[in-house]
């Protein structure tokens, strides 16, 4: 990027046409992209619709955008999408390539790609605001204002698409604006966890397939959803479940490695810290297997099949075979744990109940007509499940009651109390 003066600027450009926009692809310096660029309230006449969407954008993510700059060497963003309207923007293609080599004094390029390679000119009166990322650029607000960054000369790749302000180009630039953001897709969970290499619990569960004998082999379903397929007869749970897991473990479980899900999903730990998530994971299923008498059976096995129809199929079986039953008894471990040890949170949990037709799954998670299991009482089986342990919640039996029809219906009775603790 070139500057004549203090408010223009000269952008090295790639024109392209699509539909009927033409739209610019340059490189902007995270300095520029703070002063220069506002967010997308100007497509709205209401200041009330402006004001909301700059408060949108003043939350966490653009503090968690802002401390990825910060702390990240290899950092990347995708491009912005802003919209220029307003001053008078140039356009100057290149009409002469010649090689600095004598020998090769020039190339023969055809019409299309000279006219599609150029410079931008913006004079520092144009009115530019971001049509998608939004929280990026507020992240990036964030840390050039808050003077976060060692450099400031990063550059972001910005396509730049016009913008008229009249009734009909506002209606199609908040239509465009729409249309970028509904459309985005978030990465799938089976990508995060094959490939992210910032996100702790996609890491771990890579580690956990490769280097331990709980989930290598066929123990977990190369599958990104926690929905087993009724014809897995050998898997344990799914790689999404499993991350799911985890993603409790580590964010709820007291340790000195707790953190916030969307820091463990964005910020990549020290190599030590990291060390640390996967230990935790390790003794987790260490202890699983040594209290849970199914999965010690599961794991030390070598006919998964056997163990897997004894556990789980069209007569119950036990609900750590079904990946809801495993988050769910994560959940109660991990709110045991901040009273007790991981591992006696561990013990504690296996003196509950784990028959899928029995108490308190019957009815709730267990169908026993259709012989199926649904995660629509998820939250209150964990609430039954603490209650049984010791760990009371308001209004229980109301919710319990009013859940089964039944008005008649007692919470069901906690595990002895002498079996708190080893």
């Amino acid at each position: 990027m070139t500057s004549v003066n203090e408010s223009q600027m000269i952008l090295p450009a790639l024109r392209g046409i699509m539909g009927n926009r033409a739209y610019y692809s340059c490189l902007m310096k995270l300095r520029e992209i703070a002063s220069r660029v506002n967010y997308a309230k100007e497509i709205h006449s209401s200041q009330s619709l402006s004001d909301m969407i700059q408060r949108a954008l003043e939350d966490k993510r653009s503090r968690e955008i802002a401390a990825y700059l910060r702390d990240t060497d290899d950092r990347f963003f995708n491009s912005l999408v802003v919209a220029v309207y307003d001053g008078e923007p140039l356009w100057h293609p290149l009409s002469n390539v010649k090689s600095r080599y004598a020998e090769q004094n020039h190339f023969d390029l055809n019409e299309e790609t000279i006219e599609s390679v150029g410079f931008l000119t913006l004079r520092g009166d144009e009115k530019l605001f971001a049509l998608d990322g939004q929280h990026r650029l507020a992240g990036i607000k964030k840390a050039i204002d808050g003077r976060m960054l060692s450099s400031d000369d990063d550059e972001v790749s910005v396509i730049f698409l016009g913008h008229k302000n009249t009734s009909d180009g506002l209606e199609a630039t908040r239509r465009l604006f729409t249309t970028l953001n509904k459309t985005a897709r978030p990465v799938a969970k089976h990508a995060v966890i094959a490939l992210d290499e910032d996100d702790v619990m996609a890491i771990c569960v890579r580690r956990l397939i490769e280097d331990s004998k709980f989930f290598c082999g066929d123990n977990a379903a190369f599958i990104g959803s926690s929905n087993m397929p009724p014809s897995n007869k050998t898997s344990l749970t799914t790689i999404g479940n499993l991350y799911d897991v985890l993603g409790i473990l580590f964010s709820k479980a007291k340790t000195d490695v707790r953190r916030t899900n969307a820091m463990l999903k964005r910020e990549r730990p020290s190599d030590s810290d990291l060390s640390k998530y996967v230990g935790l994971s390790i003794r987790f299923f260490e202890a699983m297997e040594t209290h849970m008498t199914e999965l010690g059976e599961y794991f030390g096995s070598d006919e998964k099949k056997s163990v897997v129809a004894t556990y789980r199929g069209t007569h119950g079986g036990s609900v750590l075979f079904r990946p809801i039953g495993l988050e769910i008894f994560t959940e109660v471990i991990v709110r045991l744990s901040d009273s007790m040890s991981l591992e006696d949170a561990v013990l504690r949990g296996s003196l509950l109940p784990r028959v899928l037709n029995g108490i308190p799954y019957d009815g709730l998670m267990w169908n026993g007509t259709t012989r199926t299991v649904s995660s629509a009482h998820k939250v209150l089986i964990r609430d039954l499940l603490l209650h049984m342990v010791g760990v009371s919640k308001a209004d229980l039996r109301k919710r319990y009651r009013q859940t089964t029809g039944r008005e008649d219906a007692e919470l069901p009775a906690p595990i002895a109390a002498e079996a708190v603790v080893r």
